[in-house]
């Protein structure tokens, strides 16, 4: 297809190309970056066994919550139904029947062998039986969740260039912006060493906050509502990026680490993805819901971008192509989705203003008009809707 056609606005793909689904998971309603964080409180936990009450706080601690300690049923009503997690010692579960039903209860002992435990548990409605010490680490996540309040988790897109140059780290930016203007809590992850640094291309370099470096150490589980807190806002997105120092190699257990905390808070997470398959890489890709893989409309380019499709599909579930003009002749944006055996999740066209944007300070999609901004935000209109389709 001849490059005259670059002129038209950006399309979003009405169905999906040979292999690829065509719907992709929707939150279950808004997640405002304005809206008011539900108040945090720990457990309750009952029971009168002194050293079982002595492990439940340490986990308690763990999770980074301070829990209510009731040695038997609370005296008034809100005080078992309203906390987000209630914890009852195997000890206090004959004390518990009764009690009104409510989800997010949970049986904690340590003998394995006592049939009555199980009996009990149905008795008070309990969602599962946890045995300690084994099921510690079930145990302080399901803390920690309840104490955050954790929902839906976040629909998370990774976006790929097919070769060098596509344009995927300005695609993660323009969705990431596109998303803080519809509402969203937005995080955008660099998770390209090499690429120069998101922060840059926002504009947020000077930003106060926390980047990679600073999470090469984690391991086990973040608290969602303090990575988000930590880290550089920007036009309404939270971002991590990289440190201007040169980047030392980020374990992939810490990208484990940050991605599943940045999902715990629901809403949008873009992350700007390596063309390799690192470890670091690999992980990323394993907490996708859905990769767009951004191609050139030119023969060199898909080329390239068959490899990088061979790279990525035993990693990402969903992938889907995200085609750019000018075209060659020849080509249109069905065709390179098509020989890459990918559906089509849109059209991108050429928009000879981004370099001109990014010299005056603007980031790449911060217009609303512009072909990349209004390709972003039908992307999301799509994507986020009920039934999610693309």
């Amino acid at each position: 297809m001849e490059a005259t056609r670059t002129s038209r606005a950006g399309r979003i793909g009405r169905g999906p190309a040979p292999g690829g689904a065509d719907r992709i998971p929707a939150p279950d309603g808004p997640d405002r970056t304005g809206a008011r964080e539900p108040r945090r409180t720990g457990p309750l936990i009952v029971t009168e066994d002194l050293g079982l009450l002595d492990d439940l706080l340490r986990l308690c601690a763990a999770a980074g919550v301070e829990p209510e300690v009731d040695h038997r049923m609370p005296e008034r009503r809100a005080g078992w139904t309203d906390p987000p997690l209630v914890l009852v010692g195997d000890d206090a579960a004959a004390r518990c029947r009764g009690a009104a039903r409510r989800p997010g209860t949970v049986l904690v002992g340590r003998d394995r062998d006592d049939p009555e435990v199980w009996r009990l548990a149905v008795e008070i409605g309990a969602e599962c039986v946890l045995r300690l010490p084994d099921a510690e680490g079930v145990l302080v996540d399901r803390i920690a969740d309840a104490a955050e309040g954790v929902g839906r988790p976040a629909l998370t897109v990774g976006v790929v260039g097919g070769r060098g140059g596509a344009g995927a780290s300005t695609l993660a930016c323009g969705l990431a912006l596109a998303a803080a203007r519809a509402g969203r809590r937005t995080l955008l992850v660099d998770g390209d060493p090499l690429g120069g640094g998101l922060d840059v291309l926002l504009g947020g370099e000077r930003e106060e906050g926390r980047r990679w470096p600073d999470f090469a150490a984690s391991k086990g589980r973040l608290a969602g509502g303090a990575l988000e807190e930590s880290l550089p806002s920007v036009r309404g997105v939270r971002v991590l990026s990289w440190g201007r120092e040169p980047a030392a190699p980020v374990p992939a257990e810490a990208v484990r680490s940050v991605l599943a905390a940045a999902r715990r808070r629901g809403g949008v997470v873009v992350v700007d993805l390596p063309r390799g398959t690192d470890p670091a890489a690999v992980e990323a890709h394993a907490q996708l819901d859905l990769g767009l893989l951004v191609v050139p409309g030119e023969l060199r380019a898909v080329a390239a971008a068959r490899r990088v499709v061979a790279g990525l599909a035993t990693g990402v579930r969903d992938l889907r192509a995200v085609v750019r003009g000018p075209y060659a002749a020849g080509l249109d944006e069905r065709w390179v989705a098509d020989a890459l055996r990918l559906p089509l999740a849109g059209e991108l066209p050429y928009d000879p203003g981004i370099v001109a944007d990014q010299d005056a300070g603007v980031p790449p999609g911060a217009e609303p008009r512009g072909p990349l901004g209004r390709f972003c935000d039908a992307f999301w209109a799509r994507a986020l809707a009920p039934g999610g389709a693309v």
